[in-house]
């Protein structure tokens, strides 16, 4: 097992270091699976919620809205389920040494989108080229 690495805790990963450093590695690590427990305590805070919340309201309206609440609610964790399953892999490439570079291209990410979307698996270019086929193809 590897040495856990020193980590300040007013630390940013910077350009003038070498790219994806034990430093950086970590500290993406370490934002990966914050954002993760995050998600996850959300995901338990809204089951407990809906198991509690289950009452009979006699007004049409008022249950209509409540489930309209519900229906908004789960959808939003089925976005952060999928979101978990995105950092899941974030962390499994960070083990195999292959996170920060582009899916495409191999060329590093840069930090700045590293650090807005950790899981980014594409460099803004190839990103970007990425999407503006998609719009095309959609439009056939």
């Amino acid at each position: 097992m590897k040495a856990e690495t020193f980590l300040p805790d007013d630390y940013r990963p910077a350009e003038d270091e070498p790219f994806m450093n034990d430093r950086q590695v970590e500290y993406f690590r370490r934002k990966l699976l914050n954002w993760k427990s995050d998600l996850m305590s959300d995901t338990r805070d809204t089951i407990e919620g809906l198991q509690d919340g289950t009452r009979n309201i006699p007004d049409i309206a008022d249950r209509a809205s409540e489930e309209t609440d519900r229906a908004l609610e789960l959808r939003t964790r089925d976005r952060q389920r999928k979101l978990v399953s995105k950092i899941d892999a974030a962390l499994r490439r960070i083990d195999e040494g292959e996170f920060g570079y582009c899916d495409v291209t191999g060329e590093p990410i840069s930090l700045k989108r590293l650090d807005a979307r950790p899981i980014a698996t594409m460099s803004l270019e190839a990103q970007e080229k990425h999407e503006r086929r998609e719009k095309v193809h959609r439009d056939d």
